[in-house]
């Protein structure tokens, strides 16, 4: 009778190890979970993206931008202002920002105005030029709700004319970010940021605006997610 309970025993035991391995196991092998034409790239980009809805915040962190797709079948030389992600088409900029928002976790809120820009190459290259020589400054059509709860604002644009686009005046002269931290980020076809990093600067002399922002080539923007990753890392935020 001793020696079955002892084998009876025995066996419950070795049946208890077996189950804390197999669960130990799956843990483990678990997962955790210059111009208009500048902001361009009619490739198609690999890869999730995340959208402004059901975004999360990190609370104190917002990813603004301003971008115009272009809808035109423009070829790569030409530049087309826009990005393929599964299917969706998307502006230079703003994919840049979500990219941004799946490192930081941010909120992102995208720069658009009452009136309608041409979605072809050709006229949204007369339209932006115009518009800067006119030194117009576009209405807005969303507004930011919450500024004060934002510390941090990642501020995203592509290279217009050597400049910013003019819907980013009316924006930096709308809001006051006194105090915050501006990080600038653009999307070009060469021309980098020029001086608009010194312009937001003058339009903002109370923030802190970094000059080592991103800037991405319209031929770098599709396979720009590590270049995101590592820049976002090096910001230490």
């Amino acid at each position: 009778m001793k020696k079955f309970a002892a084998v009876f025993l025995s066996s419950i035991l070795v049946l208890s190890l077996t189950a804390c391995n197999d669960n130990r196991q799956e843990e483990v092998s678990t997962p955790a979970t210059s111009t208009p034409a500048e902001e361009s790239s009619s490739l198609s980009a690999a890869g999730d993206s995340n959208t402004e809805e059901g975004a999360v915040s990190s609370g104190n962190v917002l990813i603004a931008y301003f971008s115009v797709p272009e809808t035109d079948d423009v070829d790569t030389v030409a530049g087309a202002s826009r990005v393929i992600v599964d299917s969706e088409v998307l502006g230079n900029s703003q994919y840049i920002a979500q990219l941004i928002q799946q490192e930081t976790d941010g909120d992102l809120f995208r720069i658009e105005t009452v009136q309608e820009y041409p979605g072809t190459h050709d006229e949204l290259l007369d339209f932006a030029y115009n518009e800067l020589s006119d030194d117009a400054r576009p209405e807005l059509a969303t507004q930011i709700e919450n500024l004060d709860s934002y510390d941090v604002i990642f501020l995203g644009y592509p290279n217009w004319n050597a400049d910013l686009p003019m819907p980013l005046y009316t924006f930096l002269e709308e809001y006051d970010l006194s105090g915050k931290t501006i990080i600038p980020f653009t999307t070009h076809g060469g021309s980098g940021f020029s001086r608009t990093i010194r312009t937001i600067q003058e339009l903002q002399p109370d923030a802190t605006v970094i000059e080592d922002g991103l800037s991405i080539s319209r031929n770098s923007v599709p396979h720009a997610q590590s270049d995101v990753a590592e820049w976002i890392a090096g910001l230490e935020l």
